[in-house]
Order: structure tokens, then sequence, then C-alpha cells
């Protein structure tokens, strides 16, 4: 049995990711490709419990290692009961957001450093997204497209928090280039969706 394609969708907060999912969805549909779509935090009973903790603003006592560690617990969960199955089973996995996510926000968001990595290396067990569609935006006009009462506990940390994670993104993005996929988000919708469809038919789909 061959196993499936793991690809994740990265991206600083208000880079569009919830819209051109969407895109990718359909262009998944169309091709009739077995997807599995999926995110990060949750994805699976567990998860999106710990999900509502992270992102709840009511929490803004949570320390920074707190929030590390209940991100890969989500994701430990979240391998073992669908993502690895998934893969096995020969289908094509779609994540919004996952490991590349830790290590940027918590990482080098939150200064954690290599902690973050160490951490996830139990977490995913040898789980990799093959292909990163990196949606890269600066992170302050991300921001300015979404409405403070929307934002989630980390969507509202300010200013220099939001360019570390941005500049580790790009830090990994250096790291793996074959992995990773850089998609300008600044452009219009319709043109960041043919980016990335160029980018999946790069894949054979």
């Amino acid at each position: 049995m061959n196993k499936g394609l793991f690809i994740s969708i990265e991206g600083p907060d208000g880079s569009g990711k919830s819209t051109q999912l969407k895109n990718i969805i359909k262009y998944f549909q169309d091709k009739e490709v077995r997807l599995v779509f999926t995110r990060e935090p949750g994805g699976t009973k567990i998860g999106e419990k710990i999900r509502s903790i992270i992102l709840d603003r009511d929490n803004m006592e949570m320390t920074d290692m707190t929030e590390a560690l209940l991100y890969a617990a989500a994701r430990a969960q979240h391998v073992e009961e669908k993502i690895r199955p998934s893969l096995l089973e020969g289908k094509t996995v779609l994540c919004d957001r996952y490991v590349d996510s830790s290590i940027a926000y918590q990482g080098y968001g939150r200064n954690l450093g290599e902690s973050v990595s160490l951490i996830n290396d139990y977490a995913i067990s040898g789980i990799k997204p093959d292909v990163t569609i990196f949606l890269a935006l600066e992170p302050e006009v991300g921001r300015n497209r979404i409405k403070h009462d929307d934002k989630d506990r980390l969507e509202i940390e300010k200013a220099d928090f939001h360019q570390r994670v941005y500049d580790g993104y790009m830090r990994l993005a250096e790291e793996e280039p074959d992995r990773y996929q850089i998609v300008d988000a600044s452009k219009d919708i319709e043109s960041v969706k043919n980016d990335i469809f160029r980018v999946l038919d790069g894949l054979g789909y």
C-alpha cells in the first residue's frame, strides 16, 4: 500500500489561509482525490478541546511552556488518531498548520528555542509534511486584516511577537527549500489561488 501525500498549509495570521483552503479542497474534489482535511490545534475530539484552551483570551496567564506543551499534546493525538492512519490508507492529508507553527510561534515567537523542536519530535513520531505551502505576508499587513474582536489569544499579541514568528517561518523555509513552497499572499485572492494550484499541479495531481 502506497503512503499518501501529506501537505501542510502555513502562514502568519491574516494571510488568507481560510479562503485558500476552501479553494484547495475544491481543487482536490474536482480531481476526485481521496482527501482528509484537518487542522491544528485540533483535528480530533481531544485536540479540539485543547484548542479551545490554547486560544481562549480568558487564559492570558498561560505560561509559554504550557502553551508549547499543549500544542504538542494535541499534535501527538492528532498524528496517532488521524494523520498516520490516513496516510497509511493512501489518502492525501491536507492540514491547516502543523509542527512548523509551533516552531515559529513558540520557538521563535515565544523565544523557547530548540526545546519546541525537541518536544515535537516526540509528538510527530517521524510524520512530517511532504510539502508545506507557506502564504508569505508581512505580519503587520495580515494583522490589520483581522478585526480586534475576532482575534484569539495569540493574534492579540504585540507586533514584535508576530515579526519574530514571521522571521521564524522564513528561517524554516531557508532550511528546507525542497519542502517549502512560498506563495506571495499579498496578491489578490485569485492570483494567490492560481499560484497555489501551480504548486499542486507540480505534485502530479
